[in-house]
């Protein structure tokens, strides 16, 4: 990889390291871009927590970017390193987190759908389920995120856990495909997945995926610094891409959301 889009940092809580042992380690991985994208902040105006344990806080926002800032600066001429997000695509408070994420300078978002409707109450996406009901609307709510067209990729689009038939699930897929491929919305292959044996990457979604004409990238989702120099992760996502066909973009124009 010469491209990394996806890294978390502790803030979120489930990510551990300083935001610094992840520009070194870019570096010693050889990477020519560095996207920080932790876990957006969300402001649940009725409801509490807010965000814990998987997002920081709204408050927090100031720091990292100011942090993720100073790195850019400091390793100019080494690396590139980008201020992003991951972000879900929750209709209440959309319009509040453009608000927030601008007056702090985030450049990008990725979307990386965990739960549906509005969040608050809703089961992760990541569970199994056999109820089509809940893929069904994956794949509503995602393709109505893709239509907006501020976001820059979709991260673990194959999160969606669904145990039923394989053919509702590929009619939803399909479906899903087929908005990223109108909206020239990339499609990540998530290595996270690969190095902790998830759910995800899922080859029945990929196949349907190159079947639509997506694009794909692969993302590090790191958690660890040293995440980011798993070779063999990015091996086995590149092995799984070219046994269906489908191409890998290795570096991406960011989508401003400013």
């Amino acid at each position: 990889m010469i491209a990394n889009y996806h890294t978390h940092t502790s803030r979120c809580g489930h990510a551990w390291g300083e935001d610094r042992e992840y520009a070194e380690k870019a570096a010693e991985a050889g990477l020519k871009i560095l996207g920080f994208s932790d876990h957006t902040p969300y402001d649940y105006f009725d409801s509490e927590p807010r965000n814990r344990p998987m997002r920081m806080m709204p408050e927090e926002l100031p720091d990292y970017a100011a942090s993720v800032r100073a790195l850019a600066g400091e390793y100019r001429g080494r690396i590139e390193i980008l201020l992003g997000v991951e972000a879900e695509y929750y209709p209440k408070y959309f319009p509040r987190l453009l608000e927030l994420l601008r007056e702090n300078g985030v450049q990008y978002m990725l979307l990386g759908q965990h739960s549906l409707g509005n969040g608050i109450g809703e089961p992760y996406c990541g569970r199994a389920f056999p109820e089509p009901a809940l893929l069904e609307r994956y794949a509503a709510q995602t393709a109505e995120a893709l239509d907006t067209g501020l976001f820059t990729y979709f991260a673990h689009p194959d999160i969606i856990y669904f145990t039923g038939s394989r053919e509702i699930y590929a009619r939803e897929v399909r479906k899903l495909c087929r908005a990223a491929q109108r909206t020239g919305t990339p499609l990540e292959i998530n290595l996270l997945g690969i190095r902790e044996g998830r759910n995800y990457p899922n080859e029945l979604f990929w196949q349907i995926a190159a079947e639509e004409g997506c694009s794909a990238v692969l993302g590090c989702d790191a958690h660890r610094s040293e995440d980011l120099l798993n070779f063999e992760s990015e091996r086995k996502a590149r092995q799984l891409a070219a046994r269906l066909g489908l191409p890998i973009l290795e570096t991406l124009p960011i989508r401003p959301i400013g």
